[in-house]
């Protein structure tokens, strides 16, 4: 039986990021689960054939990172939507950082700031090209934000690593940010 491996990453973001009482996790206080517990409880929700190698295969699969492995339990790096706070470790964050975002929304954050939403953190891009795609979730021309993310994390702002592309930070006030492109034109 083939395996359709981006809709079984879907199926286990739904359960390590937004659902894990659907599956039957229980998540510890840094989002860990036992592995073997994700395939069963996968398995119950129509994954009938799945192994953990299946499992193992999603995380070889080229693009971003968004799970890790570890002494037999697994976790979603980031992108948690359940009310259960997931702790990170706080991280030294490089200069600049970027945010795709839709540009109706650039007023408010200039106003408000940064806000992690429905999530738990804002995630942050290391490079112009990540936040784009990011963006595109939300409209094909995103604005682009510039975080000044060392000055704001010098100001006492924390600051967590999700992985080599994807940083997090509980929020980012409006003073460390500015719009370098609209609609896909350079702002600057």
């Amino acid at each position: 039986m083939k395996i359709d491996y981006r809709r079984l990453s879907k199926a286990m973001a739904h359960a390590l990021r937004h659902r894990p009482d659907l599956y039957g996790l229980v998540l510890d206080n840094a989002g860990w689960t036992p592995l073997p517990d994700l395939v069963r409880g996968l398995q119950e929700r129509g994954w009938r054939h799945i192994t953990e190698t299946d499992v193992l295969q999603v995380l070889s699969l080229p693009g971003k990172k968004r799970y890790e492995v570890k002494n037999g339990r697994i976790r979603a790096l980031y992108g948690h939507s359940i009310k259960q706070r997931i702790e990170k470790e706080t991280a030294v964050p490089p200069p600049i950082l970027y945010h795709g975002t839709a540009p109706q929304t650039t007023k408010t954050i200039l106003q408000e700031g940064l806000k992690p939403m429905k999530r738990q953190y804002v995630h942050l891009s290391v490079d112009i090209e990540t936040a784009i795609q990011v963006g595109r979730r939300k409209t094909n021309h995103p604005a682009i934000l510039q975080i000044a993310a060392q000055k704001a994390h010098q100001a006492g702002i924390n600051f967590y690593k999700g992985h080599e592309e994807i940083w997090l930070a509980d929020s980012i006030p409006p003073e460390f940010i500015e719009i370098i492109t609209t609609h896909g034109e350079n702002k600057t």
